[in-house]
């Protein structure tokens, strides 16, 4: 895995913006579509509104959901309200964000309907080109949270978490994450920095770490770094 160390969050965010944008151009050149998974949670948010001052070729980017809460349609606990917002500035069409079915009555069939979505715009079995992570201070990536079931989901590619800080989350399982062509890690705050170093040490006894890291770029700042040692600042 590369990592960058940056001085702060907002530096953290200008730099993911940037490789997201580079990510971008790389694949449509070379396959005619970017597709993004986008992690819930409040640091991504400050990323996406950079992507305003970034090249994007807008009209080929389709945009996913890592993880979405279970809640109504609308309320303040989705993450879908936050993506939305972050992307008001960029001019691409709401219709290229996929939004995890969360307000369905069956919610595993819901599942299988995302699977269906993201086969049918990333491939059989689906490759998306860049998925954006963070990490909790618990260890827990997207919504993989220690010692649920869904950690031990080897054969779907989309399912439901049980309940953790009071929602049931749907969630990309490790399969899928794992095809990734990249993977973007975006980690700040000091109180996820043991989480980080178990996580930067392929340590799997936590959910993060137990994401491939061959295809893999880190971007930190210095207070979540703190227990890295001589991490390598180039990509």
């Amino acid at each position: 895995m590369q990592i960058q160390v940056l001085e702060n969050p907002d530096a953290v965010a200008r730099a993911a913006a940037a490789y997201i944008a580079e990510q971008a151009r790389s694949a449509v050149a070379a396959r005619g579509q970017f597709t993004l998974a986008v992690s819930g949670g409040r640091t991504p948010w400050a990323m996406l509104r950079r992507l305003a001052d970034q090249d994007v070729p807008w009209e080929s980017v389709a945009i996913f959901q890592v993880d979405e809460r279970v809640a109504p349609a609308g309320h303040e606990d989705r993450n879908l309200n936050a993506l939305h917002q972050c992307l008001t500035p960029v001019p691409l069409s709401p219709e290229r964000v996929y939004a995890m079915p969360v307000e369905a009555d069956d919610r595993d069939a819901a599942c299988v309907e995302y699977a269906s979505t993201l086969s049918s715009l990333a491939g059989d079995p689906p490759v998306f080109d860049l998925v954006h992570l963070g990490i909790g201070s618990d260890g827990h990536t997207a919504s993989l949270i220690p010692d649920d079931p869904v950690l031990d989901v080897d054969d779907v590619d989309v399912a439901l978490a049980g309940p953790y800080q009071g929602r049931r989350r749907m969630t990309l399982t490790f399969p899928i994450l794992n095809r990734a062509r990249q993977i973007l890690w975006v980690v700040t705050g000091g109180d996820k920095a043991d989480a980080l170093a178990l996580m930067c040490a392929g340590d799997t006894s936590i959910p993060a770490g137990r994401i491939r890291q061959d295809n893999a770029l880190l971007l930190a700042d210095t207070a979540v770094a703190q227990n890295l040692s001589a991490p390598d600042t180039g990509r």
